[in-house]
């Protein structure tokens, strides 16, 4: 199943996302319901609550007096956090049970309101984040909520800058305008990326490409793009490795100032290829299927021709991915190191490059074209880049 983690800041349109997906199939995990249902009367929950809180904060109905709760923990950091340790675990488990009672074939959307905050943006193939602009949010919390636009700009005040939330989204939806506008947005994230990032990753295969070759100029997001995918499998393998992998930012996309496909490569060392094995399960769980097939790296003038490697593709189809998995230390893994740091540290190379590429792309309208034409060009790269290692003393380094 496919897991979407969807959030956005008071008054920007979460709630009316969330129906509008749930209209079109999707399974709905409200966590602001759950945070609700599992301090309920009768809950262990509410238990906790009362034996840290004191009786005063149960109403006479037998459920939380909420604003009394409120009062309690209102510019109280350590009582915020002892409330927050007894519902944020039962909401947690509670979600797990509901996403594993949805369907294979499920796209499971958790709205969850903090989930930048919380630090759980990783534990999902995509996040989504609802956007407006601070202004047409006070319009609506007035309009809706009864709230005076003191209240309800200190309210947004008080969450996580919408800048911060933007940055953990690989999907932003921008609601400025009515619900006809919301809807269409809606309409072509379910159409063009969930259903086919659903059906890509229960089948195990990653997005098709169209073979068409796309060079186009540097966008400064590609790191925190790859950041965001390298965060996602660092999640999906700490049970396996015990601790982060070793996954780093590789490639063209990684260099800043260089035209690319906007493809990211992305590279994770392994201690032999039996290891790369063990974990493909985890990785195509994560939407990173294995690419079928044999893969070799040119060992561009080190000690053997070619050296195997394993190729993870992303199921995603809105973010090209492939993912190496190399054996540290091998020349694979030494050359994507050091062209990358050579690159960024010696401008002329990197201007050569770039004018290079654009003249490929001249030539070349399909990727296997392209691809053929630069291999003159990396054995050149190889060689340079193996002197100014020499002379700087240049160490490989996954930082």
């Amino acid at each position: 199943m496919l897991k979407v983690g969807l959030t956005g800041g008071i008054g920007a349109g979460k709630s009316a996302v969330a129906q509008r997906l749930a209209a079109r199939g999707a399974v709905i995990v409200d966590a602001d319901r759950l945070a609700r249902e599992v301090v309920a009367a009768g809950t262990d929950g509410q238990a906790a609550v009362v034996e840290a809180f004191g009786p005063e904060v149960l109403g006479a109905d037998g459920e939380l007096d909420r604003p009394a709760l409120g009062a309690r923990v209102f510019g109280d950091e350590a009582a915020r956090r002892r409330l927050e340790g007894i519902i944020h675990p039962r909401v947690r488990a509670r979600t797990a049970e509901l996403t594993a009672a949805a369907a294979p074939d499920a796209i499971v959307v958790n709205d969850v309101p903090l989930l930048v905050e919380t630090g759980l943006a990783a534990s999902y193939h995509l996040v989504v984040v609802v956007d407006a602009d601070p202004a047409v949010r006070v319009r609506r919390l007035v309009t809706t909520r009864g709230m005076s636009e003191e209240q309800a700009a200190a309210r947004i005040a008080a969450q996580a800058d919408d800048a911060v939330r933007r940055d953990a989204a690989d999907v932003v939806l921008t609601n400025n305008g009515g619900l006809g506008e919301l809807d269409a947005q809606v309409e072509r994230l379910w159409q063009d990326r969930l259903r086919p990032y659903e059906k890509n990753l229960r089948l195990g295969r990653h997005a098709p490409a169209d073979g068409l070759l796309r060079v186009v100029p540097p966008d400064p997001t590609w790191p925190r793009q790859a950041q965001r995918v390298i965060d996602r499998i660092r999640h999906a393998l700490r049970p396996l490795l015990g601790g982060d992998a070793d996954v780093t930012h590789i490639g063209s996309t990684a260099v800043p100032g260089l035209p690319a496909k906007d493809l990211l490569d992305l590279m994770l060392a392994v201690p032999t290829l039996a290891e790369a094995d063990r974990v493909a399960g985890a990785l195509g769980e994560a939407g990173l299927p294995r690419r079928p097939g044999d893969w070799y790296d040119n060992a561009r003038g080190m000690p053997g021709q070619t050296w195997p490697k394993r190729l993870h593709g992303n199921a995603d189809p809105g973010r090209p991915v492939n993912l190496h998995v190399r054996v540290t230390g091998s020349p694979g893994w030494r050359f994507a190191l050091l062209m990358r740091d050579h690159l960024r540290a010696v401008p002329a190379a990197r201007e050569e490059y770039a004018a290079a590429k654009l003249g490929w792309a001249a030539q070349h309208g399909d990727v296997e074209g392209y691809a053929e034409a630069k291999e003159p060009w990396f054995d050149a790269e190889a060689a340079a880049a193996h002197n100014w290692a020499r002379e700087t003393g240049w160490r490989p380094s996954t930082a």
